[in-house]
C-alpha cells in the first residue's frame, strides 16, 4: 500500500514540476513578446568600465565579463571582443564586447548601469572584505543612420598595437585603431582584427552606434548626462549589488528581484533578472505616461 502511495506522489511531483516549468516557459515568451522595439533584435555593444579600485575592480570587470559570456554560450549569442584594456597587475580596466543573435540588445539593455560587488578581496593579504564598482554601458549597433553625418575632418584616427594578448603577429604590428570624434569627443578603438582596414570598419561601427544613441538623447544638455542611470561608477548610483560575503544575495535595486544562488548568476544563469527587468519596464509603461518609461 505505502509502495503504490509513494509512486503516485511521485507521478503528482513530477506532473506539478512539469507544469511549473511550462509555466515559466509561457511567461518567458510573454515577456520575449515584448521585445518588439525598433532597436531589440539588433546586436549589443557592451562596454565595462572598471570604477575606482585598482586591481580589485580590474577583478570585478573579468568577473562581470566571465558572467555575461557565460550567458551567450547558453543562449547561442555569438560574442567577439572589439577592444580590451588591461589592468597594471590585473583583470581589465575597460572592454568592449559585441552580442549578436536573436534580440540581443532587447535582452541585455536592463544590464545598463553600475554593477557593485562586495567580497572579500584575493588581493588583501588582511582578508578584509571590499566594495567595487563597475558600470556597463549598452547600446544598439547601428548599420545605418541618415541623420548621421561624419565628416573626415570631424575624426582623429590613431593606430597603435595591440595591449591584449592576441599572440605574436598583433604584438607586432600596429593594427589596432582608435577613432575620435572631434565635436562629441567620443572615442572608441577595436583590436580583435589583424588588419587594420577591418579594425577601423567595426570601430566606425561602433563610433555610428555612439552618435545614433547620442542622438536620441539629444533633449540633454551635456554628453556626460548620456545615460541618467551612469554617472559616478560608485556607491549610491548602482542597479544591481553582488554580495559575496557576509552573506551571499545578487539583488536588482530597481525589480527588488534578489536571489541567494551568487555562483549561478556569475556562472551566466542571468536571465531571471532580466526577465525580472523586462517586468518592471512593462509595469512602468503601463503606469506612466508616454515616453516616461524609457530606461
Amino acid at each position: 500500500m505505502e509502495e503504490g502511495l509513494d509512486e503516485g506522489n511521485a507521478d503528482y511531483d513530477g506532473a506539478a514540476a512539469t507544469l511549473e516549468e511550462l509555466a515559466r516557459e509561457v511567461e518567458k515568451a510573454g515577456l520575449l513578446a515584448l521585445l518588439s522595439g525598433k532597436h531589440d533584435n539588433a546586436p549589443a555593444i557592451v562596454t565595462i568600465h572598471a570604477g575606482a579600485g585598482g586591481t580589485e575592480s580590474h577583478d570585478w570587470v573579468d568577473m562581470l565579463v566571465r558572467m555575461y559570456l557565460r550567458w551567450a554560450e547558453r543562449s547561442s549569442h555569438p560574442v567577439r571582443i572589439l577592444s580590451e584594456l588591461p589592468g597594471d597587475v590585473a583583470g581589465t580596466k575597460s572592454i568592449t564586447l559585441e552580442f549578436s543573435g536573436p534580440l540581443a540588445y532587447g535582452l541585455l539593455h536592463g544590464e545598463h548601469g553600475v554593477h557593485r560587488l562586495v567580497r572579500i578581496s584575493p588581493f588583501d593579504g588582511a582578508n578584509r572584505r571590499h566594495t567595487s564598482f563597475a558600470s556597463v554601458d549598452v547600446i544598439p549597433r547601428v548599420e545605418e543612420d541618415t541623420r548621421i553625418v561624419i565628416g573626415e575632418n570631424d575624426l582623429r584616427i590613431d593606430t597603435y598595437r595591440s595591449s591584449s594578448a592576441g599572440g605574436q603577429h598583433v604584438n607586432k604590428t600596429s593594427s589596432a585603431v582608435r577613432i575620435t570624434h572631434l565635436p562629441t569627443g567620443i572615442v572608441v578603438s577595436c583590436q580583435n582584427e589583424r588588419s587594420q582596414h577591418f579594425n577601423r570598419e567595426s570601430a566606425m561601427k561602433v563610433l555610428r552606434s555612439k552618435l545614433a544613441a547620442l542622438l536620441r538623447e539629444e533633449h540633454k544638455e551635456r554628453l556626460e548626462d548620456l545615460r541618467g542611470a551612469v554617472k559616478d561608477i560608485a556607491w549610491g548610483n548602482q542597479i544591481r549589488s553582488y554580495v559575496l560575503h557576509p552573506y551571499q544575495m545578487v539583488k536588482d535595486l530597481r525589480t527588488d528581484y534578489e536571489t541567494g544562488n551568487t555562483q549561478r548568476v556569475l556562472d551566466g544563469d542571468i536571465e531571471p533578472l532580466m526577465f525580472a527587468y523586462l517586468r518592471y519596464k512593462k509595469e512602468r509603461q503601463e503606469t506612466a505616461g508616454p515616453g516616461e518609461a524609457n530606461g
